[in-house]
């Protein structure tokens, strides 16, 4: 397997944390504190994101196998909970389908069953603009589509960060990461998800709208839902202790 980057802290049951198209493992600096107080947390940074080696990877499901395939690099128990963000939720719900027996629990937040058309385009764009111009091209798009506008004017800092993260991606394997977003449907197959899931969106996010998120938790037998107040597409970063308490209440819950 090409090198993958990868962060372990505290101990206890296995957490994996996968980011979101727009990030990459620091992103979850505010949140693995709380998370590593009772959990052996794992995140990793997907092919092409930080240290991570370039794969090519062109469909969520090869997204999905190249992660399983980590897990088992890693040794990660067969009870391991999975959360996801954004593209990473898509990632771990597409893990869930694909290679669902060898992992437990499921945590997705900011996430839909399918793009409706007309927000698929962006995708498509983004691909387009970074396969001719490079990650620079897209860093303002990115980040208005991560983040509300109110907290990009409180956190300049954080903004600032998130761009420095975001130019150093590999162009190739997220323009690939963009396309597989445009033909995602996840829609016939998530009746067969049997799962315990928890599904929560930011109440302010404009990407995975908290009504598509809502049907996506609808679709799925064992879901709950949870809305993440004054929050957008990027929780860990606007609101992490929230997203901390939400997920610890739903994985320390029995599970039958």
């Amino acid at each position: 397997m090409r090198a993958v980057e990868i962060d372990q802290q505290g101990a206890g049951p296995d957490l994996l944390l996968i980011h979101s198209l727009l990030t990459e493992l620091t992103v979850f600096d505010g949140v693995v504190p709380g998370l590593a107080r009772t959990r052996r947390v794992t995140r990793i940074n997907l092919p092409g994101f930080g240290k991570s080696a370039p794969v090519e990877l062109n469909s969520l499901a090869e997204h999905a196998a190249h992660v399983a395939n980590v897990m088992r690099e890693l040794k990660l128990s067969p009870g391991t909970e999975v959360f996801g963000n954004g593209f990473g939720a898509f990632v771990a719900l597409q893990l869930a389908l694909d290679h669902g027996a060898e992992f437990g629990p499921l945590v997705v937040a900011d996430a839909l069953a399918a793009f409706p058309e007309p927000a698929r385009a962006p995708f498509r764009n983004m691909a387009q603009a970074v396969r001719s111009k490079g990650m620079e091209a897209v860093l303002d798009t990115a980040i208005g589509r991560m983040l509300p506008p109110g907290f990009q004017e409180k956190y300049p800092q954080s903004v600032m960060e998130r761009k420095q993260h975001l130019k150093t991606v590999d162009a190739a394997c997220f323009a690939r990461a963009c396309l597989a977003l445009a033909e995602m449907d996840l829609t016939p197959r998530l009746a067969s998800l049997e799962k315990p899931t928890l599904v929560m969106c930011g109440a302010l996010d404009q990407t995975t709208p908290p009504a598509l998120a809502r049907e996506l938790a609808a679709k799925i037998p064992r879901a709950r839902y949870r809305e993440i107040p004054d929050s957008g597409h990027c929780p860990m970063l606007e609101q992490p202790q929230a997203l901390v308490a939400f997920m610890m209440e739903f994985l320390d819950a029995p599970h039958g």
